[in-house]
């Protein structure tokens, strides 16, 4: 029932927002009570912190497997990063949506969760970034820092007009993403 209640939250809350949602529709769109509700979630801010903590786990969780794969170099590691959150839009659109767009409404006592999760995503890819640069894959002048927050601007965004089923799939969308990002980078 909490995964249920929590799809349903998650869908609400990409079309009417956090804000604009009710503890009363969520109930409804199941067919359980409030009490139903208080019993799997103390708050719907809780709820929104569940749906956060999910969505960044699972990212991290995809980002280890793909820097942990033996012999892939800079440049593979950063196509399959963004590659995956492409992915993930395509597969957990409202939930990036739900992310991304709701974060605002979060005390700052939960945010304090979220926002070291998301520190450690970027950085990972920050320290990506250095070992090609010390290998020579990448040029010796970058910024590091600056370039991840740039790569994840680039994919991030792109929940807001990406179409999995439009013109382009994740593949070729990723494939001119990293077109762009390393034709600016590359030794």
């Amino acid at each position: 029932m909490k995964e249920k209640m929590t799809e349903h939250s998650i869908r609400l809350f990409e079309k009417k927002g956090f804000s604009e949602t009710s503890i009363t529709d969520i109930v409804e769109s199941i067919g359980v009570t409030k009490g139903t509700f208080y019993y799997y979630f103390t708050s719907k801010e809780q709820l929104l912190m569940d749906i956060h903590l999910a969505y960044i786990d699972e990212l991290l969780n995809e980002q280890e497997k793909i820097i942990s794969t033996p012999g892939k170099t800079c440049k593979d590691i950063l196509f399959d990063i963004v590659h995956m959150l492409l992915k993930s839009i395509k597969t957990k659109k409202s939930s990036a949506t739900v992310f991304f767009r709701e974060m605002k409404n979060l005390s700052d006592e939960k945010l304090e969760q979220i926002l070291p999760k998301r520190d450690e995503f970027r950085s990972k890819i920050e320290q990506v970034l250095i070992s090609g640069i010390e290998s020579g894959e990448l040029r010796a002048n970058l910024d590091a820092s600056i370039i991840s927050f740039a790569i994840l601007g680039v994919a991030n965004w792109s929940y807001h007009w990406f179409d999995p089923e439009g013109e382009k799939n994740e593949q070729e969308v990723a494939n001119i993403f990293m077109g762009m990002i390393l034709y600016g980078i590359e030794a």
